[in-house]
């Protein structure tokens, strides 16, 4: 009978935010799965974890997940853990996951710390529905492209971003959804949390020089009616983007970001007008 993978959620910065059931099922396991065992070893064995721990870093992730696999399938138990919250979430072990569904094994999540669902619980922007982006694409048609495709959405939008970049992607995230509430959350649970809160571009003037420190997550209120274009202003913009020569479908996206509409939905109405 093959064993249980079980998904033991970490802290992610105080380290008495784990659970009871978190290390109960850590020091039970054959074998636990790090991203990183220099960071998560000397932690787990102040719990009292004497498994044997297992390197799967996000590189080697797909080369290594077949001799874990093939652990569970002859029967040991293991369990998976990241440098810190749920494994699988922008953390290596969502193709582990993957694989061990596949083959029929049991997989077991154990809840427990999660910086999206503690940024956005004391965000202070709509929680009822939000679409979690994860990291963005660096640059180029791939970051425009997602920027376009979340800018018609009604949910609260949270994405990770690393210190550094801050900046720049609160910068892209003005241009691309226009003068909305957004909320900036670092450290969470460490001691120096803190969340500053602003428009857009309130945000990306105070990180345009200076890059805080620490872990990130990025909040911004999706799309709300008090924003969005009427009909006859994406009409006008488009009349005046197509008299400068621009093309449509380039046109139609850039209009999207800053109307509140989809791509799509703006295509269509320059798409009428030229026909």
């Amino acid at each position: 009978m093959a064993g249980t993978l079980h998904l033991v959620a970490t802290p992610i910065g105080n380290l008495g935010d784990v659970t009871a059931r978190a290390v109960e099922v850590l020091r039970a396991v054959a074998f636990v799965v790090c991203e990183d065992t220099r960071h998560s070893g000397p932690w787990l064995r102040s719990l009292g974890v004497q498994a044997p721990l297992l390197s799967l870093p996000a590189f080697a992730e797909k080369e290594r997940i077949g001799g874990i696999v093939t652990r569970l399938e002859g029967g040991e138990d293991g369990a998976l853990v990241t440098d810190a919250g749920s494994p699988g979430i922008s953390d290596p072990g969502e193709a582990l996951v993957a694989e061990a569904v596949a083959r029929g094994i049991r997989v077991v999540p154990v809840p427990g710390p999660s910086a999206v669902v503690a940024a956005l619980s004391a965000s202070g922007l709509p929680s009822g529905r939000f679409h979690f982006l994860g990291f963005l694409p660096r640059s180029g048609p791939d970051r425009t492209a997602v920027l376009d495709e979340v800018a018609g959405l009604r949910a609260t939008l949270v994405l990770y971003e690393s210190a550094r970049r801050l900046g720049e992607t609160l910068a892209d995230l003005a241009a691309a959804l226009g003068p909305r509430r957004a909320v900036v959350a670092r450290e969470l649970t460490k001691v120096h949390e803190e969340f500053v809160r602003g428009t857009l571009a309130e945000l990306a003037a105070r990180y345009r020089d200076e890059a805080p420190l620490g872990e990130v997550v990025v909040l911004v209120e999706g799309r709300t009616e008090a924003g969005r274009w009427s009909e006859d202003e994406v009409r006008a913009a488009l009349e005046a983007g197509l008299a400068r020569g621009e093309r449509l479908k380039t046109l139609s996206s850039e209009i999207a970001r800053q109307a509140g509409w989809t791509s799509a939905e703006v295509y269509r109405i320059g798409a009428k007008k030229g026909s």
